[in-house]
Parts: C-alpha cells; structure tokens; sequence
C-alpha cells in the first residue's frame, strides 16, 4: 500500500511524518535512529502495511521537522516523549506497537514507562529495540559525541550517497536503489550549494548537556509489556552484557523480555529483508495472541 505524507503540530512544532496502510488497522510506530528520518522505515512499513496502520516520524530536528527553538532543552528523551504523547493524541492513537531503532528504541523505552509522558502510559503495547538498550557502550557514545555535531558537506549528493555507504555499512545489505533513496530523504543543500545530513547539527546537545539521557534502567525496569531487542551481532553500541542484564530484571525478570542477535549487522540492522521481517512478525504475532 502506497504511504502519504503529513504533519502535526507536536509541543508547538510541526512534526513530519509517512503513514501506511489502512486507517482502522491495528497500529505500529516506527522510530528512526539518531541521525536519521522516518523514510529509514519505508521497506518495513511497506512490509507491514497490509495488517498495520504504521506511522514513520521525523523527530525534531531530523528530516521535514522543525528543529528545536530551544536545542539545549528540547534535544532530549524527556521532549522526544512529549512530542510522541501529542502525535498519538492528535491521529487518534489509542494504543499502538512501537518498533525503535537505536535513539528510536530509547524514545519507545521512556514513553512506554510513563514517567515523562504519563499520557502513553498503558497505550504502548510492545517494544522492539532494534539495536537499543537501556545502557549503551561509553566508547560508542563518545564516536557519537564526537561526529554528531559536524556532519560534512560535500559538492554532490553521489558523493553524499558514497559517504552514507561508508559510516552505514553495519546496517547490513541494501540495494543500490536503497541507498540512492536513503540519501535522497536525508540530505539538505547548504547555503553555500553543498549538500549534508538533513538534522539539525545542534541535536549533539543532548549528549552533551544531558550525559546521561541514554542511561534508562530505572524506564526499562518499570515496563511490563513484552520486549524485544534485536542485537546486531556486530554492534558496538549494544554490549552483550547490557542485553544478558535486560533478561534479568523488567520485564526480563517478569518473562516478557527476550533478545535475539541478527547476523550480518552492526549498529543497526536496516530491517529491509525477508529475515528481517521475520523477526518483526513473529514478534507482533506473539503479542497479539497474548493479547495484550
């Protein structure tokens, strides 16, 4: 089913989003990771539009958004859960799945737990963080820190495309035609003409006025909905000591919680073949014949 595409004013900000499939369904949010835009999530909303109504924002700051009046502020878990809050408000979201990657997983954690939001709590039916846990590697962390807030420019979106094939070749396999659309929905000319990763630079702020933000045990244990995170086998972000602790206490602890390691990937798997898909569906289907 072909995607449309809309805004919502979030918090005061108008929020891009894609939506698929038909508006009754059952509905999936699917949250892209850091750097990134809604249209990451194309192939496997594509994949899951015949049984889902699935919504692909733009986070502030990233994509066709609007960037933050005020970055030191609203850079953060605690806003990106507000504007989750007002965007389920607006479309009519009772309830819904949420699929993350990386900083995607980490806005599903926190909205999920209710603390920042206590709007979206009870409303979010599932987590699957896809390469995102409550603590992340503090050497992967300062490789963010450090390129987050300068991105390049280039003279060209095929070299922009070549540069995207280099820092992303964890995501696993893509298309040629992949890439060519991955670089198209995240690139912005400059005023100079050259062209860069379409995010708000000053999105850095949050990791650097907010050391901790990605700290999330204390959102993690509270949750009582099941869990799946899908390791990359190669990732660097998420540790295989941080997963081990997941199945130990939350909703680990209360059985609900199970990690599975995607081979292949790194920092993160794109979620755009068949194997991928897999996953995801057997996920949901599992939650919904438990009925939650």
């Amino acid at each position: 089913m072909s995607p449309s595409s809309h805004y919502a004013t979030c918090a005061g900000y108008e929020i891009h989003f894609m939506e698929w499939g038909a508006p009754d369904a059952p509905v999936v949010i699917a949250w892209h990771g850091l750097a990134r835009t809604g249209r990451d999530m194309d192939e496997l909303a594509a994949h899951l539009s015949g049984r889902y109504r699935v919504i692909c924002p733009d986070t502030l700051g990233r994509g066709l958004s609007q960037w933050a009046a005020k970055p030191e502020e609203e850079y953060s878990l605690a806003f990106y859960a507000r504007l989750a809050g007002e965007l389920f408000d607006r479309l009519g979201i009772e309830r819904a799945h949420w699929v993350g990657t990386s900083m995607g997983g980490a806005i599903g954690t926190v909205s999920a737990a209710g603390r920042y939001e206590p709007r979206l709590k009870g409303r979010i039916r599932s987590l699957l963080l896809n390469d995102n846990a409550p603590r992340l590697a503090d050497e992967a962390l300062a490789r963010i820190r450090a390129y987050a807030g300068h991105p390049p420019a280039f003279d060209t979106v095929q070299e922009l495309e070549t540069f995207f094939r280099q820092v992303y070749l964890p995501y696993g396999w893509l298309s040629d035609a992949q890439w060519r659309r991955l670089t198209e929905t995240s690139t912005r000319r400059l005023p100079d003409g050259r062209v860069t990763p379409h995010y708000d630079p000053a999105m850095v702020q949050q990791f650097t006025l907010h050391e901790n933000d990605y700290l999330i045990w204390d959102h993690y244990d509270a949750l009582d909905i099941p869990v799946l995170c899908l390791r990359g086998v190669d990732s660097d972000l998420v540790l295989r000591e941080t997963t081990a602790e997941m199945l130990t206490r939350g909703p680990g602890a209360r059985g609900l919680a199970q990690v599975i390691e995607v081979p292949g990937c790194g920092h993160a798997p794109a979620l755009n073949v068949p194997e991928h898909y897999a996953l995801v569906d057997h996920f949901l289907d599992g939650v919904e014949a438990r009925g939650f």
